[in-house]
């Protein structure tokens, strides 16, 4: 399948589970579709990189390593995504990177995760932070962000005075994250 082809694929997908789980599994069965399907994605003024990034979501979501080839790719184009709905699957594959990078159990993320990597997962999860996104991109970032923060010092004090700063003007479901995170922080 060529770019192009895979670009008016991209045409059928929904937000269905059903629909994003069949693209992403045609993804990882054809390894050779990453790199085009990120290519469509990091166009991030078209509608249509919103439907590749809920592929990539899915086909991380299903096969984590499948990204491992493409973390330069991946990493370095991050920060550049801006319309919301291809925020959140972006912050929740950061997620996956960083809940496996600090997993207990042996994966290849922790061999192939470099410094570089995390330190652009930082910035763009520290800028939706910052940023008017929505919750969910919050709730993934500020996990990611903890996560980081058992490596790098400096994060949790930051993150704290992120979360506590937006506390009172954010909704119910920030708030329960960020209450659940700041207790993580002071007990670490």
């Amino acid at each position: 399948m060529t770019k192009a082809e895979l670009y008016e694929e991209l045409n059928y997908v929904n937000h269905s589970r059903d629909m994003r789980l069949k693209y992403a599994n045609l993804v990882i069965d054809n390894p050779e579709l990453i790199a085009p399907l990120l290519d469509i994605l990091f166009d991030v003024n078209n509608k249509i990189s919103c439907r590749a990034a809920w592929v990539f979501e899915f086909m991380c979501g299903e096969n984590l390593e499948a990204i491992i080839p493409h973390l330069d790719t991946f990493t370095n184009n991050i920060s550049k995504v801006h319309l919301d709905p291809a925020v959140r699957p972006i912050a929740k594959i950061c997620e996956y990177l960083t809940k496996a990078h600090y997993s207990k159990s042996e994966n290849l993320i922790k061999k192939e995760l470099s410094e570089t990597h995390k330190e652009r997962i930082v910035e763009a999860c520290f800028d939706w932070m910052i940023n008017d996104e929505k919750i969910a991109t919050k709730a993934y970032s500020m996990n990611s962000l903890y996560l980081l923060g058992t490596e790098y010092d400096w994060i949790h004090p930051e993150l704290a005075i992120i979360l506590e700063r937006d506390y009172e003007m954010q909704s119910s479901g920030f708030k329960a994250r960020a209450k659940h995170i700041l207790k993580k922080i002071k007990n670490s």
